[in-house]
């Protein structure tokens, strides 16, 4: 039942979404153009840019969600992973990494090097590959408010719902939303999330139907088709939305360390290694530059210099040596 309602929202969404003006942001533009490096041609004068990109980053949809059996099933739309690498790679924010169908063809030329089937200087040795820091995770929601004559829908079938409409009158307001989650790699912590949305304001409905029937199998969808110009229109306020916040980026920061067993006790846990909540990381780097086992900055984030010092601090006051600031260590500091 929940898969064919959420078919029936996204369906009544994009069958009444017509040819008036785009809004997003206060702009009318959809995602299009071009990049090459740094470089870029027809971007949306809305796009936000950075100078200087903030990390590599990795697109990854994930293929089982239902709106995304209804995007390319039903509305025969393609991935969303060309238009937002075209739209962060314009933006200069982030150094894109390919990690979808072509990472198969680099690493069959990876195997024929291998082989030895490859030239002597076509130099595919190892260690070439970049890491992505980060990878954003898309999503979309559709709603719709009908008005005029109102609209009857009929023909829900089974899985995710095919819809066979009969619509009559106009719609008052048609809305596309979507959600971008940035997650770091290494950690597999959320660094940002942002929604974003478009919309389509006082239209008919009558020539829609024209645009079905072509397939909308590339990227020339999401900037021709009105229901492909909803979508993109709402990832690029996503987008912009993010990148605004990450500008502004500030890591949430935990006493003892992310990971480390956090300060809410949870009842029956075992929380004899955790460190005191009113002890924190830049508490344990203060006394540690104290006693001159600690030289870099006190900023609270864990890295090698602060693992280092704490682990000199346990090995020479008899404690197990982790370098993690646990409940004995922060004990021993406070006790200094």
């Amino acid at each position: 039942m929940k898969s064919c309602l959420l078919a029936l929202g996204v369906s009544t969404a994009l069958l009444l979404t017509g040819c008036a003006d785009m809004q997003v942001g206060g702009g009318k533009n959809p995602v299009g153009g071009s990049a090459g490096g740094a470089t870029s041609t027809g971007a949306a004068s809305t796009l936000e840019h950075c100078d200087h990109p903030l990390g590599t980053l990795a697109v990854e949809e994930n293929t089982n969600d239902p709106w995304y059996a209804v995007l390319t099933g039903q509305y025969h739309l393609p991935s969303t992973v060309p238009l937002l690498r075209l739209m962060i790679q314009q933006s200069n924010c982030f150094v894109v990494v390919d990690r979808g169908q072509a990472m198969n063809s680099m690493m069959g030329e990876r195997g024929l090097a291998a082989s030895g089937e490859l030239r002597s200087t076509s130099s595919m040795g190892k260690g070439q590959m970049v890491a992505a820091d980060y990878v954003v995770t898309p999503s979309i929601q559709f709603s719709q408010n009908t008005g005029g004559g109102g609209a009857a829908l009929a023909g829900v079938g089974g899985g995710y719902g095919a819809i066979i409409g009969a619509i009559a009158g106009s719609m008052k307001s048609s809305e596309a939303s979507t959600t971008m989650m940035l997650t770091d790699t290494r950690s597999g912590v959320q660094v940002a999330a942002a929604q974003g949305s478009a919309k389509n304001i006082d239209f008919g409905v009558s020539g829609l139907f024209d645009h079905f029937g072509s397939g909308g199998a590339s990227l020339g969808a999401y900037s021709q088709t009105p229901e492909g110009k909803v979508i993109a229109a709402a990832f690029l306020d996503s987008y912009n939305q993010m990148v605004k916040s990450v500008r502004q980026y500030a890591p949430q920061r935990v006493a003892g360390g992310l990971g480390a067993g956090g300060a809410l006790a949870v009842d029956g846990a075992n929380s004899a290694n955790a460190a005191p909540a009113n002890f924190s990381l830049s508490d344990a780097q203060r006394k540690l530059a104290q006693l001159g086992l600690y030289t870099s900055k006190v900023d609270g984030m864990p890295g090698p210099g602060t693992s280092r010092a704490i682990s000199t601090f346990q090995k020479a006051n008899g404690l197990p040596v982790t370098g993690q600031l646990d409940a004995a260590t922060s004990s021993a500091l406070q006790a200094r």
